[in-house]
């Protein structure tokens, strides 16, 4: 049957009420889209504050003003919270007992940061079709990301093996990796948190070959990229100048070190927009490097349209980098590490470059590549149209959801 906007409920679960990373962003973000389109929106969130944003648009909004995990006022009351809270379970139930009895599809965006696995059992007690945005790993893999923040490299350790449990790969503590590890097992063995969902929503082609091992064998997979909010400012101006910029969190597994590195062999500047653990320890060992701090959107835009080129030097999973993309609209090219799905959105030697992951040397011969002015013009013209020919627009965003929405709702026994 065809369910049209009009009739369509959707329950957005989400860890945060407010923006505090791109996980929480693209949650609100929706809602919001989705509510301009006519769609009821319902936002679940445990932890406070909200958005003030989603009031101001008329969505109805279930906030149970706890804490995510790391805000929690005691270790104990984080573990408890994270391993099982009660509170979101309980709730979740009843906001999903009086939503209407038809067109609802329920959205799960987050849960490990401070919903936990207790969001299954309302969900499948509920018959409610449901579907988990792939934003990252926790669904399948203890620390969140398939990557070893020790060693500082990809994990190919099977999930939950005797191998994964004896590894410390987490970034604070063996105690924490192996209580992570129990609450997976908890949400996938007791919870049956994996199976809930009839619908997975991954980010691109490169995460679905990732997870789609350890998927339920029922699911249906939709590639849906998330929204970006970038005005088409036109094809860049050709500069001879320029130079090269990464743009995000300071830490290892970004590959902050590696920019540096490959800079230093190449006798250029590395600048960095952003800040993390690594700062004091890149102005140390990197003395010519530039940290220019977090800046405001408009601040990353001008200095995007500046730069000679964006480098994504990620040395783990990244589902989709959306600095990739909002490079591209810009009309920027990107150096890209070639084993995170960054390299889906960037042609090799057209609109950027790929570079071996984790090779400061190979980053180093990319640079070089692009200090020739007319090689930069070339890939910014192409990087430009590329992205501008299917731009990931809240507007487009909404409109594969709303699709997919319908075709859940209309899939008779949970098969579409």
């Amino acid at each position: 049957m065809a369910i049209n906007r009009e009739a369509l409920t959707v329950v957005i679960c989400a860890d945060h009420g407010s923006v505090t990373g791109g996980q929480a962003k693209v949650a609100i973000d929706s809602a919001i889209g989705l509510k301009r389109a006519g769609v009821r929106v319902i936002f679940f969130a445990a932890a406070a504050p909200v958005d003030a944003r989603l009031g101001d648009e008329g969505i109805e909004v279930v906030c149970l003003e706890q804490t995510d995990l790391l805000g929690a006022s005691s270790r104990l009351k984080g573990l408890v919270q994270g391993t099982w809270n009660t509170l979101a379970g309980r709730k979740l139930a009843e906001t999903l007992a009086r939503a209407p009895k038809g067109g609802v599809v329920v959205h799960v965006h987050g849960w490990a940061r401070a919903l936990s696995p207790s969001i299954a059992r309302p969900i499948a007690a509920s018959g409610l079709p449901a579907v988990y945005t792939v934003h990252e790993y926790f669904l399948f893999c203890p620390n969140g990301g398939f990557y070893n923040y020790r060693s500082n490299e990809t994990c190919r350790l099977e999930p939950l093996s005797t191998a994964c449990l004896a590894t410390h790969c987490d970034q604070i503590s063996y105690p924490r990796k192996l209580w992570r590890g129990a609450r997976l097992e908890l949400a996938r063995r007791y919870a049956g948190l994996p199976g809930v969902f009839s619908d997975y929503i991954c980010l691109s082609a490169f995460q679905h070959g990732l997870v789609e091992p350890y998927l339920p064998s029922r699911a249906r997979v939709s590639l849906i990229s998330n929204p970006i909010d970038v005005p088409n400012l036109g094809p860049r101006e050709p500069s001879p100048g320029g130079e090269f910029l990464f743009v995000g969190r300071l830490s290892a597994e970004k590959g902050a070190f590696l920019f540096a590195e490959a800079a230093e062999r190449l006798g250029v500047t590395a600048n960095f927009i952003g800040d993390g653990p690594l700062a004091a320890e890149l102005r140390e060992r990197f003395p010519r490097a530039r940290l220019h701090g977090w800046k405001s959107s408009g601040e990353v835009r001008e200095a995007m349209r500046e730069a000679r080129a964006l480098v994504f030097p990620s040395l783990w999973r990244e589902g989709q980098p959306l600095t990739v993309l909002e490079a591209k609209a810009l009309g920027l090219p990107v150096i890209v590490a070639d084993q995170c799905a960054g390299r889906e959105e960037i042609e090799d030697g057209a609109s950027g470059l790929w570079f071996a992951s984790g090779d400061a040397v190979a980053l180093a011969e990319a640079m070089r590549r692009l200090e020739d002015p007319a090689t930069v013009e070339r890939m910014a013209r192409a990087a430009y149209e590329s992205y501008w020919r299917a731009p990931s627009t809240l507007e487009r965003h909404v409109e594969k959801l709303t699709e997919l929405y319908r075709a859940m709702l209309a899939a008779p026994h949970g098969a579409r």
